[in-house]
């Protein structure tokens, strides 16, 4: 026993010097916003293992007899591509396979059981579908001609009277509204937002699994291997640096936070603003590529963003100062905000009280009237989203005045999946889950600055807004509002849904 305890001893002894240069190394680099290309060296690795991973898995498969009825299934999930959808991935050239443009249209892979129609899917407002209700021409009612047995026949036209509509009626013509309404309930666009997306290869985490580590010796072997180093390395380090980046923060903030206002006070926290976002998000391993610096936010403007995550903050946060808003948080989160909170001029609000919203208001724009102030950065949807769309802008944040400047993030999700499920998990579980991914992978596009034009309401900038933010990231721009997933849908929607019902089938 004392000689393995001094074996043990000798070995640490050896270890703690190089493990500590390469702790300081990492804090350096961090602080610094340097890098020396380890962390890609890394992601290249990765994905030549996923490869190796799905070739092995199809291999398997070829010979249980069980692939070819995967790969029909493969084949169909790919005729519904978002198209025109950029490839998120720009750490290699050879990652196809994983690209966004291999998302269906709900953002999920292998749940889909009916192909949707596009002019069948129910909006906020029913009439963004159909502007024009009084077709005379002989369509159905969602004004395309019905196909039976391959032949096109035409429904009964919109306005025949009662009495035509009792001798010629076909139940052939209540089968889309039927179809619609089996869509809706099997998978609809809205509810499968607030869940984390699937993904088409196995990237050997057992909570995206498919049973897949135990199916041949050799993917055992390198799944063993990827979790001894997730978890026995790279966790135990991980948490290390996210601690010391949050006792740089708390120390950092409490100091600046007794300097007097003026331009030292600033640089400083500017300072400390960027060096704690640096450290934490090498804490997840993360690697950012950044797209169109030129347009990086300036002070006195506001910031929008598509939101995944928390770690949005961070990401965005590793390349400039923002004054952030959002709802005040307990928790650990909460010890973030206050620290932040010391040195620099953020906004906390309460989501339910709507008294502190107007003093937000109040707030957001006295701050955007001083140049001098950071610029503020806002998730408009108010609740995190699972990377494959953007859901309805709050109009708020388009109401302040001044210039917008829009952000798109686009994370890769083979990787580590960094949305944020705050119903389900809290912010210690997500954080946990994260640094036991393999890494952060994202892509975050700055665009042109944008101003609200002569005569545009709020509603019609944010959403202009939100159409350029979609566009850029390859993801799904939907009406919808985020907070559908804590609450039911208003009243309002339901009964613009029947009167839009009831058009369609009026007669005479």
């Amino acid at each position: 026993m004392a000689l393995l305890w001094s074996v043990v001893s000798v070995g640490f002894s050896l270890l703690l010097t190089p493990f500590l240069m390469f702790l300081l190394a990492i804090l350096f680099l961090a602080s610094i916003g340097k890098s020396l290309g380890v962390r890609r060296l890394y992601v290249q690795i990765l994905l030549a293992i996923f490869e190796y991973g799905r070739q092995n898995i199809e291999k398997v498969k070829k010979s249980n007899g069980t692939w070819e009825s995967d790969e029909s299934e493969d084949e169909s999930e790919g005729s519904k591509d978002v198209e025109g959808a950029p490839t998120p991935c720009t750490i290699t050239k050879n990652c196809r396979k994983y690209s966004a443009t291999e998302k269906k249209l709900n953002g999920v892979l292998g749940n889909s059981v009916i192909a949707r129609s596009k002019d069948l899917i129910m909006v906020p407002e029913p009439d963004m579908n159909n502007k024009n209700h009084s077709n005379h021409n002989h369509s159905n009612s969602y004004g395309n001609s019905l196909e039976v047995n391959g032949n096109k026949e035409s429904s009964l036209p919109r306005e025949d009277s009662f009495e035509t509509l009792k001798r010629e009626f076909d139940t052939s013509t209540c089968l889309e509204y039927i179809k619609a309404g089996v869509e809706a309930i099997i998978e609809d666009e809205v509810t499968s937002r607030f869940e984390a997306e699937e993904l088409k290869n196995w990237n050997l985490l057992t909570r995206t699994n498919r049973h897949y580590e135990f199916i041949s010796w050799r993917l055992t072997v390198i799944w063993m291997f990827g979790f001894i180093m997730r978890y026995f390395f790279l966790l135990p380090l991980r948490i290390l640096i996210c601690c010391i980046g949050v006792c740089w923060l708390v120390t950092a903030t409490f100091l600046i936070g007794f300097l007097p206002q003026g331009a030292i006070k600033r640089w400083l926290n500017d300072r400390a603003f960027l060096i704690t976002f640096r450290i934490m998000l090498r804490s997840l391993s993360s690697i950012i590529t950044i797209h169109n610096p030129e347009y990086k936010p300036k002070g006195g403007g506001v910031c929008v963003a598509n939101h995944t995550s928390t770690i949005d903050v961070g990401v965005l946060s590793t390349q400039s100062t923002f004054a952030l808003i959002g709802q005040r948080h307990g928790g650990f989160l909460g010890i973030l905000q206050r620290a932040l909170a010391r040195a620099s001029p953020h906004i906390w609000f309460e989501r339910s009280e709507v008294k502190d919203r107007e003093a937000v208001t109040k707030r957001l724009k006295q701050h955007v009237s001083d140049p001098s102030n950071p610029p503020i950065l806002i998730f408009p949807e108010g609740t995190c989203i699972n990377n494959t769309s953007v859901m309805q802008f709050k109009k708020g944040s388009f109401e302040v005045g001044g210039v917008i400047y829009p952000v798109a993030i686009k994370y890769d999700p083979k990787f580590g999946d960094a949305f944020w499920n705050s119903s389900k998990y809290s912010m210690i579980q997500y954080l946990y889950m994260m640094m036991s991914s393999w890494a952060i992978v994202c892509d975050v596009w700055y665009l042109p600055p944008m101003y609200r034009q002569d005569g545009e309401t709020a509603i019609d900038f944010a959403n202009r807004v939100k159409a350029v933010i979609a566009r850029q990231g390859g993801l799904v721009d939907l009406q919808w509002d985020g907070q559908l997933k804590r609450i039911k849908p208003k009243k309002a929607w339901r009964e613009k849904q029947q009167e839009e019902f009831s058009k369609r089938i009026k007669f005479e």
